[in-house]
């Protein structure tokens, strides 16, 4: 249990389709770390780059990035959370890992799949929201294009952060601001989001952009470059805060049915 949170956002490039590369590269940023941290989040697909062509990567890759991520939380002493290309059960998946430092994971399936992308083609949807708990916080993590579905996102768990790990590209990045800053003011929580840099094997661009915004959405930190950003988060300030602005109680009463 803790007061506060201390998080780390890694902002990069990604080699495309190239997962022994990306693990090397983000071994030595991981490395680099000198801070205390407790979260160390990766973007998505942070092994691969957002390919719609898994079949290039050897579906072992998958097994391989999750070792790698425990070996690293072990070594941080840290979370870490990041998605990547999964096959499973006769399908791939675009699978949030979060990995805590004694080796137990937590997954959660994207649950809207990029149409535009024909990621929906590819990729098998999710339907399961996760809500996790670490440290005395209770972590709500969500993948890229979730973020333009605020029903999916909305706080009825009484979460305290939302995660959200993206390959947001450069024509649509005043969306991703805006709504991060929204998710956050909306669902009286913290609202992470780390985007990658860098153009990829498409030709696409990423301008970063990854952000913390607080409980009443003022942000915390913000970057368009390669670098690894550092905020921290307090649990008195989501308390205090939805203690003096009741908004939550007055929320829409519904469930999910999958």
């Amino acid at each position: 249990m803790k007061e506060t949170l201390n998080i780390a956002l890694i902002q990069s490039p990604l080699h495309w389709e190239n997962p022994k590369e990306n693990l090397l590269m983000f071994e030595e940023k991981l490395d680099a770390i000198s801070k205390d941290v407790d979260v160390i989040m990766l973007p998505e697909m942070f092994t691969s780059g957002f390919t719609m062509s898994p079949q290039n990567l050897d579906r072992r890759e998958g097994d391989k990035a999750i070792k790698w991520m425990q070996s690293m939380a072990k070594k941080k002493n840290s979370a870490i959370v990041g998605s990547i290309v999964y096959w499973e059960e006769e399908n791939y998946h675009n699978r949030l890992f979060f990995v805590y430092p004694n080796g137990e994971t937590k997954t959660y399936n994207k649950k809207h799949t990029f149409t535009l992308a024909g990621e929906d083609k590819v990729y098998k949807a999710g339907a399961e929201k996760l809500v996790l708990d670490y440290k005395g916080f209770k972590i709500c993590p969500l993948i890229c294009y979730d973020l333009r579905f605020p029903v999916w996102a909305r706080n009825i768990e009484d979460y305290d952060v939302l995660i959200y790990v993206a390959n947001w590209p450069k024509p649509r990045i005043e969306a991703w601001d805006t709504l991060l800053k929204a998710r956050a003011i909306e669902n009286m929580a913290y609202c992470i989001g780390v985007n990658r840099i860098g153009q990829d094997g498409l030709g696409y661009d990423y301008p970063g952009h990854s952000a913390v915004y607080d409980v009443l959405g003022k942000q915390q930190t913000f970057s368009k470059g390669e670098e690894v950003l550092y905020a921290t988060l307090n649990k008195e300030h989501i308390i205090s805060t939805r203690q003096k602005l009741k908004f939550l109680e007055d929320r829409d009463d519904f469930s999910w049915k999958g």
